[in-house]
């Protein structure tokens, strides 16, 4: 890349925010007050993000005169819940690719049953009038590189095979352009009816809302230091109080889990988003997105783009930075350097919108585990439930999550309990330095990959025999 092109792209970050677009919203609705003392409940849910709000919300769903009580350490939506890219995907494997390789014996149920969850997503943004800018466009997988399109071909075939292409489609280079426009384009699979585009930090403020009008008691700046049986219940303290419940359902995703043995299990990677001006008729036009689907291009090192309702795009993804330690800190939420790379990025993709500026770059952790794709289970004799590791696929999948811990704490067989995906858990991560240096090389690997017409090398194919999931 010239040096003066990156001087010229990176001006059009001058004004960016750093914050999330999604939570800079003078709508955004007031906090909840702290727990002071102490409270009493049937079920304790902590966490306010996604996975927290779908599982207090569904059981007062399933048992209305069940006492449920929520607990966030800051508010409702504020982390990786309020500043994703707004992609609502039916997948719970992070991808038909990523399922038939470690599930091939049940994909077919787990595509119907996400399929079924997204459906099920749809229908309470509607029943709770949850005004999420939710629109059912789907989604294009972009082929930028010769071996992507020949990747995206086999893996229609793949899904062919399975019964799953029907609602997919092949695109070639002009039909692909037909819907959005990029010189860099080569063709891509449309999922036309399994990924939603929606607002992130409205979803989870209108399933906060839906949760207080259920009944749910909601304590926010409230955080969950311990855990520790009780009685015959569980006991969480917080700074100001307890609360005892008979049982708990854990939704704390990326940040350290009150079970610690499954802290092993997720590591926290840190993603990045920027934002653009909203777009006039004459750049839409230019780059005729008309039927305004998500897309991402097919690469190891990918982008995530989308249009918001006001016409900006969103552009993301592409650096996956792992810190040493694994630690989540605040500082690591803003990243100059990666948002000059994704900048250069946006305008080569679209260099008819030369001049767009950005208006919000932001970033934050994301929860990833070692089969790219959530894991459940209990602790202390199934009075505690837990899912994590939804590694960037969490929009959609965190309903399924919630579902499958309520499951589990009644002690119930169903079609969700049943399932190798919920029975099984991915390997956990080593101790450094060995996590920093795996993840290291094998995000070096994958760069190669992209840079070598997808081959890999020795590292990625001993990844792939250990089924650690580093295929995306």
């Amino acid at each position: 890349m010239a040096p003066g092109a990156m001087t010229r792209w990176t001006k059009s970050l001058s004004d960016a925010q750093p914050v999330s677009y999604w939570l800079d919203d003078p709508g955004r609705p007031a906090p909840e007050p702290a727990l002071t003392g102490d409270d009493r409940c049937d079920l304790l849910v902590v966490g306010g993000g996604y996975s927290g709000l779908w599982t207090a919300l569904i059981a007062k769903e399933r048992d209305p005169r069940r006492e449920v009580v929520l607990v966030e350490g800051r508010e409702a939506g504020w982390a990786a819940s309020g500043r994703n890219g707004g992609f609502c995907a039916a997948s719970l494997t992070h991808g038909i690719s990523n399922g038939l390789s470690r599930w091939p014996g049940e994909i077919e149920k787990l595509e119907e049953l996400g399929a079924r969850n997204l459906d099920e997503i749809e229908a309470a943004v509607k029943r709770y009038s949850i005004d999420c800018d939710f629109e059912r466009t789907g989604e294009i997988d972009v082929a930028t590189a010769p071996h992507q399109l020949a990747e995206l071909r086999e893996m229609y075939a793949e899904m062919a095979e399975h019964g799953l292409a029907e609602g997919s489609e092949l695109l070639d280079a002009d039909a692909l352009r037909e819907q959005v426009d990029s010189p860099t384009f080569l063709g891509g699979l449309w999922d036309r009816d399994g990924v939603a585009m929606l607002h992130p930090a409205k979803l989870a403020w209108g399933l906060k809302r839906a949760c207080l009008e259920k009944g749910v008691r909601v304590y926010e700046h409230t955080p969950a230091l311990q855990l520790a049986p009780a009685g015959g219940g569980m006991a969480v303290r917080t700074p100001y109080g307890r609360v005892f419940a008979r049982q708990v359902a854990l939704a704390t995703n990326i940040f350290p889990s009150l079970v610690k043995r499954l802290r092993s299990y997720t590591v926290p990677v840190y993603d990045y988003a920027l934002m653009t001006e909203p777009l006039t008729d004459d750049q839409l036009a230019a780059i005729g997105w008309k039927n305004r689907q998500g897309l991402g291009d097919s690469a190891n090192q990918f982008h995530y783009f989308r249009l918001s309702a006001d016409n900006r795009i969103l552009w993301g993804g592409y650096d996956a930075i792992y810190p040493f330690g694994g630690k989540v800190r605040a500082e690591y939420d803003d990243r100059p350097e990666t948002y000059a790379k994704l900048a250069g990025h946006f305008f080569t993709c679209f260099p008819q919108l030369e001049g767009v500026r950005f208006t919000h770059a932001w970033g934050g952790a994301i929860d990833t585990c070692s089969r790219f794709s959530a894991f459940f289970g209990t602790a202390h004799k199934g009075r505690v439930a837990y899912a994590a590791g939804y590694t960037g696929l969490g929009v959609g999948a965190t309903r399924f999550g919630a579902d499958v811990m309520l499951d589990l704490l009644s002690g119930e067989r169903t079609e969700r309990t049943e399932l190798e995906m919920v029975r099984t858990k991915p390997l956990p991560f080593p101790p450094e330095p060995f996590a920093w240096t795996g993840v290291a090389l094998t995000k070096w690997s994958l760069a190669r990959s992209d840079a070598n017409g997808g081959k890999r090398n020795l590292w990625l194919k001993t990844m792939d025999k250990l089924g650690l999931g580093f295929d995306s």
